[in-house]
């Protein structure tokens, strides 16, 4: 059953490590590689890596990206997004704070952050476009 967009943006807004896939090129799968994101229903999807990436490459290239988040136990739902990127900027203390507390306990957060090479990084905001979710109901 498709989730209604209230459902599927409140999902995407949730803690999920997401599944991140871009065009790789001529006779090539698409890369597919897992991220940490963030998203507030209505807005940008944004997410950080390393600038010199083969991921962020890839990305600058194709202008576009997916990405997949899901939660496997009952019950089993996903939501997948893809859109075209609206900018990409140097991350900011903000930024990797921000992302890094979606994830880790709150007392890991700042040396997360402190252990991080903030100039390294790039943030990516993507405009979801086109969406598909799913509610699939409990496991038998």
């Amino acid at each position: 059953m498709p989730l209604n967009v209230a459902e599927r943006e409140a999902f995407l807004a949730e803690s999920h490590i997401a599944s991140l896939a871009v065009e790789a090129g001529d006779g090539r799968a698409p890369l597919v590689v897992p991220v940490w994101y963030d998203y507030s229903p209505g807005g940008e999807i944004r997410f950080l890596t390393d600038g010199d990436s083969h991921k962020a490459r890839l990305i600058a290239k194709a202008g576009r990206f997916s990405i997949l988040a899901q939660r496997v136990s009952p019950t089993y739902r996903y939501v997948s997004v893809e859109g075209p990127v609206v900018r990409s900027t140097p991350t900011t203390l903000d930024d990797l704070t921000r992302i890094s507390a979606r994830y880790l306990p709150p007392d890991a957060v700042s040396g997360y952050v402190q252990g991080s090479d903030l100039h390294a990084l790039v943030t990516f905001r993507m405009r979801p476009e086109h969406w598909l979710s799913a509610d699939l109901g409990a496991v038998s």
